[in-house]
This record gives C-alpha cells, structure tokens and sequence, in this order.
C-alpha cells in the first residue's frame, strides 16, 4: 500500500525530469516547489512550501502529518539573444560570413517534481522525493558567428532520494536523506571539418541534511545541506573518429538557510538565503583509454548565493496569498560566460497562492519573472576555452518567465477541515 501511494506523487517526476532549462545559478534548477517559488523561495528551509521544501530540508517533513504527495509541473519560458561584436570577431566574422544575432537560444521547457511523505509513528517520518537539480538546453543557430564555441548543449539528471525526519522535541527536528542521482551530458560544436559531439553519463550519490528550531513564538528557523554529487562521467567524442572517453565533475555543494516568522494571524514574514559552492566547479580533462586529454570542460566559476524576501497573507479560511523578490548572484561572470550558457546575474519578481479544496486536497500555483542583467562574452586571449586565432567577443541580453502548479493530497484521515489547515499553514 505504502508503494502505492509513494508512486503515485512522484511519478510525474519521472516522465518529465529529463526535460529542462537551467533557472538558478549556471545550470541548477531552483524550481522544485510551487508554493516555495510565489515567496521567492524565501523561508523554504524553514517548511515554507509545504511538503516540497523537503527538497532544501528533510527536517521540514515533520511538519507534514499523515501520508501525504505533492506533484509539481512549472512551464519555464526563458529568453537569452548573442549579438556578436563584428570587429572584435573579424576573424570568424570571415569564416561564418555572418555577424548577426542568435535570436532566442534557450529552450522553452516543463520541469517536473514530486513528493511523499508518511508519519509513521508521532516522532518519525519517511519521505522520498525526485527532482531534477539540474538541467540546461541551449542551441545556437548552425550558422551563428560562435558556432565554433557551442552549438547544442544539453544536461539532464534525476535525483533521487530517500529521506528520514525525527521530531525531538517540540521546538527541535533533524532530518537526513541518501541522494541517488543520474546526470547526462550532450554537446555539440561546429569543427573546420564538421561536427564534434560529447556525450557521456553516470550514476553518482550524495546526502542531504537539515535542522529547523522554533526558538520563540510563531518563528521557525531552518537550515538544510545537499552534498556536493561526482558523477564520473563515462561517454564518447566523435569528431573525425569515435573516442571512448570519461571525465570527473563535482557537482556543489549546497547550503540554505530559512525563516519563517508570524506578526498577525494573518501575515506571515518569510526570508531565506542560499550559498552553492561552484568554484570547485572548475576545469575537467575528458580523458582517452590511454589516459591522454581528448578535450577539457572549462568553466572557472565562482561561487554563487541567492537572497529573497516574501510574505504570505491569509486571505481566508481557503485562500492563502504569496508575494516575494529575490536577488541572485550567478557562478557565471564576464570572464567565464560562454556561448553554451550565457547566464548572469537576476532579480526575481514572484507571486502565487495556495487553496484549500477539503480536508485533503490542496493547489498551489506561483508565477516569476526573472529580469537578467545584460552581460558580455570574452573568449578571447586568456580564457581557458579560447580557440587560438578565434576571438569571439559578444553581449547577451535575457530574461525568463516561470508558472509553476503543484497539487497536494493527503491519503490518511485527517480529521477536521480547520486542523487540517492549521497544519498546512503553519
């Protein structure tokens, strides 16, 4: 019966995760949680969000009673346009006989997760949730100015993981869950002579942890930790000839914190912060069978962090209101940025709302809009993936539009309609 009901919140997960188009810092994805994302994620760490801040911190599962799932799709809209600069490029300017703008890159996407949840005994949960973390679909038009930098890039994953929840106390829970990811990669490239294609993949595994307090009266405090993942990526590059290769990536690590904090019986404060560790996320050889270099991933990012503020209004006995702003610090700088992913620094703008059918069912639905800073590429003398001769100097331009729904079900009993509500918004 247990199975049953597990499979049944996260099965959309599984259909749709391989669908995606990178929406946090350089290729993550934030988009785990519709009720999380109409507060700008603020105080998810904390339970805002409900059952799917699971996915910050398994410690907020005890604040979900029963045996609950939660299914989430968001319809991600996003924009990126390259406009080459003619004569800093003269030279592929020549080659490519085009200095004209890509047009939109990024690829429109649905992006799913799901979630359950069962309180097995008064103190102790279970839950198991799966989610893309990460994801990117980028292409570049065949004749593009850069095409030599990056045609068509691709990342996919599923991360799985089961997770436990133990309330110790009245103010105090911890939580921990086991991360079982698979992580895909496809890039493609124009060569003098044709194409280049990478694609490789592997099975890796991390861990998740958390804590939430509720130190004074109508606040919450949480913190959560997903482990840095290393898939060691296994594949082949086909250029003129087919070559078996592998590359190690190490995905980051990282760290959120969250806040949760009732002023009237009717408004709640909600603020968050979040830091993921990208700088490990440096340069990795792909190497042969012989152990010689076939070709190197190059990013050099920096470390990245995402800072919100939201609020959550009950509008009535049903009806709960969201609103936040969230600024963004993304991994990606001018130094590094690329044709492949020419991401940068975002505000995020966000609303939504949660309604309570019955004792049982419940929606939420959330809208963003991400407004990107315009930024530069530089593959020029200096930068790791400069093509000696080949200097591509251009700016992009971008911005993203997200809708995000998820639907709630609790299978237990759960007693009255006015408890049950109690619960969820709390």
């Amino acid at each position: 019966m247990l199975n049953k009901l597990l499979l049944t919140g996260v099965t959309a997960g599984v259909v749709m995760a391989t669908c995606s188009t990178a929406q946090a810092g350089a290729f993550a994805l934030r988009e785990q949680s519709a009720g999380g994302m109409g507060g700008a994620f603020a105080g998810v760490a904390a339970g805002a969000g409900g059952l799917s801040a699971m996915f910050w911190n398994p410690a907020t599962l005890t604040s979900q009673p029963g045996i609950q799932t939660s299914a989430i799709l968001s319809g991600i809209l996003p924009y990126a346009n390259i406009t080459p600069d003619a004569s800093k490029s003269a030279a592929l300017v020549a080659i490519t006989r085009t200095s004209a703008e890509t047009g939109d890159t990024l690829q429109d996407a649905l992006l799913a997760a799901g979630y359950a949840s069962w309180q097995v005994i008064d103190q102790l949960w279970v839950g198991l949730s799966i989610n893309t973390p990460f994801g990117l679909s980028t292409q570049n038009p065949v004749a593009s100015t850069g095409k030599f930098y990056g045609l068509t890039s691709k990342v996919a994953s599923i991360d799985v993981a089961p997770t436990i929840a133990y309330q110790v106390n009245d103010w105090l829970s911890v939580g921990a869950g086991l991360r079982v990811m698979n992580f895909k990669v496809r890039l493609t490239g124009a060569t003098q002579t044709g194409l280049a294609i990478l694609q490789a993949d592997d099975n890796a595994y991390g861990f998740t942890g958390g804590v939430t307090l509720k130190p004074w009266k109508g606040g919450e405090v949480g913190l959560g930790y997903r482990s840095s993942v290393s898939p060691k990526l296994k594949g082949t590059l086909t250029t003129a000839a087919v070559t078996d290769i592998t590359a190690n990536l190490k995905l980051p690590e990282q760290v959120t914190v969250g806040l949760r904090q009732q002023l009237t019986n009717d408004f709640t404060v909600l603020a968050g912060y979040e830091w993921s560790h990208w700088e490990d996320f440096s340069r990795f050889p792909a190497l042969t069978a012989s152990g010689a270099t076939a070709t190197t991933l190059n990013f050099d990012y920096r470390d990245g962090w995402f800072a919100s503020l939201g609020g959550e209004y009950k509008w009535s006995n049903d009806l709960t209101l969201r609103a936040g702003l969230g600024l963004e610090k993304s991994p990606v700088t001018d130094a590094t940025r690329g044709v492949r992913l020419p991401d940068s620094d975002r505000t995020w703008a966000t609303f939504g709302g949660s309604y309570t059918f019955d004792n049982k069912l419940s929606l939420d639905a959330s809208y963003a809009h991400l407004f990107v800073r315009s930024g530069s590429i530089n593959l020029v003398a200096g930068n790791p993936s400069y093509l000696a001769n080949l200097p591509f100097v251009a700016s992009n331009t971008g911005h993203v539009d997200i809708i995000s729904l998820s639907l709630t079900y609790r299978w237990d009993d759960p007693g009255s309609k006015a408890s049950t509500k109690a619960l969820m918004t709390k």
